[in-house]
């Protein structure tokens, strides 16, 4: 039950939250790069409990407007080459397409019982649907907006992750403990029969969640988030590849090892040039750094009240951890090895993300209804800018950014 003093305080950050946002209403954001003549960016946020998704205009920093999508919306997904969105509606076995020009649904396509999360290959042609609710993994057509195959996991998966090389799908199954591994055909190469192909599967990884590819496809990082360790996969290489040549042992999946590290590891953090992996243990209060070429853990070390998730900048230097049970955001500077600030966000913060030129990190503040937003560049360092509303249990940002001619 919350104190008086936790009351007055929270007060007292609304009070001033709201003061900031009158004044900002409607202007562009200041001390932050100018914006080309027809850029947009927009961050969408699902809202569990609401059956909404919120649209955040980042060049205004304004609330555009709140769609209604279908029940319980979880996962988000942007297109990488054209101007859409995806929500996953866990409920409703639908997902959800958003224009993101005009900002309206346009289209449902229904998939299978308890769809979780989906994510979208690098030509923005196919989406993968993990159906936690019916064992299965759905491959979704966007060019024809339409379930076009569908595949057998283990238990009640809740990620499915497309290596870079588009050649491997990763499958975590969280009831079963284990991680399903498939092949993808090439677009001019596949019939939906044929389009996703089961080729290996590991048990042995209790609560299986999030998972990490590295940028040369070679291995998959998976965090078993019932126990206290981080599963490696050795991902097969391509048939002819130079790898495969030097070592013909590397055709084949094979388990590396398991990693011990903290607590309830619950989200994976990747630096984009693949050198470290950062893991946000939410039971112990901590981040454990593994190094990816030699397997091994090199250190963990306290972050803040139960990490939830974690992101790396694209200049590989800073780590950003959304602190739980703390209502703050931790940053930790990878090349000093030290924890170097935490700032107040609202409460329960959760998913994050950055914006387009990464001087905005946006918090999905899952108990207070809202998100954050963070300046992550300046001379002071950086600190908590706005707060904007969202609804109900916000679990899940996407960010997409365009430009269109006049």
């Amino acid at each position: 039950m919350p104190t008086p003093r936790s009351l007055f305080l929270s007060r007292s950050l609304a009070a001033a939250v709201l003061t900031l946002l009158v004044a900002c209403t409607g202007c562009r954001r200041s001390r932050f790069p100018d914006v080309p003549a027809g850029y947009h960016e927009f961050a969408y946020v699902s809202n569990g409990d609401s059956n909404t998704v919120t649209v955040l205009d980042l060049v205004y920093l304004r609330q555009d407007r709140t769609l209604q999508v279908g029940s319980n919306p979880t996962g988000l997904a942007a297109n990488p080459v054209r101007n859409e969105v995806y929500v996953v509606n866990t409920r409703s076995g639908t997902i959800s397409v958003i224009d993101a020009e005009s900002n309206r649904v346009v289209a449902t396509i229904p998939v299978h019982r308890d769809p979780y999360f989906i994510s979208v290959d690098s030509a923005g042609r196919r989406a993968y649907v993990a159906n936690s609710g019916s064992n299965s993994v759905s491959v979704i057509d966007l060019d024809q907006r339409r379930e076009v195959a569908v595949a057998g996991t283990g238990e009640q998966p809740g990620l499915a992750r497309i290596s870079p090389d588009n050649r491997t799908l990763v499958v975590t199954n969280r009831g079963s403990g284990s991680v399903s591994l498939y092949s993808i055909a090439p677009y001019d190469q596949s019939s939906p029969a044929h389009i996703l192909q089961f080729r290996d599967a590991f048990s042995g990884c209790p609560g299986a969640t999030d998972a990490v590819i590295l940028p040369d496809s070679s291995k998959a990082f998976i965090a078993c988030s019932a126990g206290h360790q981080v599963m490696a996969i050795s991902l097969s290489a391509a048939p002819g590849s130079w790898a495969a040549r030097q070592d013909p042992s590397l055709m084949d999946d094979h388990l590396l090892t398991l990693l011990d590290v903290g607590k309830t590891p619950v989200s994976l953090a990747m630096k984009p040039d693949g050198g470290e992996i950062f893991v946000s243990n939410f039971d112990s209060d901590s981040i454990s750094e593994i190094n990816p070429w030699t397997n091994e853990v090199g250190w963990t070390q306290p972050i803040g009240n139960k990490p939830s998730h974690g992101l790396v900048s694209r200049d590989n230097s800073t780590l950003w951890v959304s602190n739980f049970g703390a209502d703050a955001i931790g940053v930790y500077s990878i090349d000093d090895g030290r924890v170097s600030a935490s700032i107040h966000t609202g409460s329960r913060p959760d998913a994050l993300a950055f914006s387009a030129d990464e001087h905005l990190l946006l918090a999905a503040d899952s108990h207070s209804g809202d998100v954050s937003i963070l300046r992550t560049q300046d001379k002071a360092g950086p600190n908590l800018f706005t707060i904007l509303p969202a609804g109900s249990s916000p679990n899940a940002i996407a960010v997409k950014a365009f430009r269109l001619k006049s």
